[in-house]
């Protein structure tokens, strides 16, 4: 209870109905629009996989996963997914993609790890996609590219949505900023990295904050990351570390920033082993993804994952993203949501 949001004079702009129709248009729409953007093929992905082989998204390395045995081989233990960061890598070297290609999917996780609250959920649904890239595009200015394309088929869809539901009004600001996390700790040295988020976004509406995963000048992390699949840890043109990064947005209606994508340019051998290292887990190395990566049997690639939940609770200006989708909720948030207009499926 103590993670919910009670957003102030809070009423729902669209009923059940229209949310469930706003959902579908929104999936449609969006999906369409980034494999345009991208020039991505839509394949089949894994609810599970097996444990141990290194395919799974670590997250911050501390998340379990729901994990399961399968009677008809021998009880050998598979793993519900938590993203599909590194299999979509692996989906990539099977398809024979090309640079300038890539793949999307519909990935669905369970986190049970997750600390609830309006935007954290046990259930977790992205379009998770991946693209071939050469090694002259491992840059600062191609991740850029690459952001701006992404966020420029979100505003489509904001505008798409608000057209259908006059009630809705557009907030989302025509460019997206590009901050490195080196410079926002910089800026605002005496807060917390989340109040560094909440700080950006509301000044510019539309972030994409790079350089997560790695320590900073003040010895800590600004956030998390896995060390085998984003590149946290090379420098760029901009003379930091760091090719990856998340675009954030301010979200008025819960009056802090929000969290749409985190994506960033994978790692190659040289930054593998070097984060591998750094984060402890040289071990790794012997596992079949990182065998793989390191033999020279995947491609270069950049990816990342993008909330749909998330993004229908935004663009359809919802307070809690249980109003998007069904999960499982504590039943005294689910009665305070309700007092509050915020009906949980």
């Amino acid at each position: 209870m103590s993670n919910l949001i009670k957003p102030q004079d809070y009423k729902a702009v669209l009923n059940l109905k229209q949310t469930e129709q706003g959902i579908k248009q929104i999936k449609d729409f969006f999906q369409q629009n980034l494999s345009t953007e991208l020039r991505l093929r839509r394949v089949t992905a894994p609810l599970f996989v097996m444990k141990g082989l290194g395919i799974n998204d670590d997250l911050n390395g501390v998340e379990r996963a729901v994990t399961f045995p399968i009677k008809d081989l021998g009880d050998a233990k598979a793993e519900i997914v938590h993203s599909l960061a590194k299999w979509k890598r692996l989906t990539l070297a099977e398809y024979s993609i090309e640079p300038g290609h890539g793949i999307y999917t519909d990935m669905n996780a369970i986190r049970a790890d997750e600390e609830l609250d309006n935007l954290h959920s046990l259930y977790v649904d992205q379009w998770d996609w991946e693209a071939v890239i050469t090694r002259e595009q491992r840059t600062v200015d191609f991740l850029k590219s690459i952001v701006e394309r992404i966020y420029s088929a979100i505003r489509r869809t904001e505008y798409l949505t608000c057209e259908f539901y006059p009630d809705l009004k557009p907030f989302l600001p025509e460019n997206i900023t590009f901050i490195h996390s080196e410079e926002l700790l910089k800026m605002y040295p005496d807060l917390t990295p989340k109040e560094r988020e909440d700080a950006i976004c509301k000044k510019f509406g539309a972030v994409f904050l790079m350089g997560i995963g790695g320590k900073l000048s003040n010895g800590e992390k600004h956030d998390g990351r896995a060390p085998d699949y984003d590149d946290w840890s090379t420098e760029g043109s901009n003379g930091l570390l760091g090719l990856n990064g998340d675009i954030l947005i301010w979200y008025p209606i819960l009056n802090r920033s929000f969290e749409l994508s985190s994506m960033g340019i994978r790692v190659d051998k040289e930054a593998l082993l070097r984060q591998l290292k750094i984060e402890g887990c040289e071990e790794r190395k012997e596992l079949y993804f990182h065998k793989k990566l390191l033999n020279d049997e995947l491609p270069l690639s950049i990816g990342g994952g993008i909330g749909q939940s998330r993004l229908c609770m935004v663009l359809l200006h919802k307070g809690h993203i249980g109003e998007i989708q069904a999960s499982i909720w504590p039943d005294d948030m689910r009665a305070e949501c309700q007092k509050l207009g915020m009906h949980l499926i």
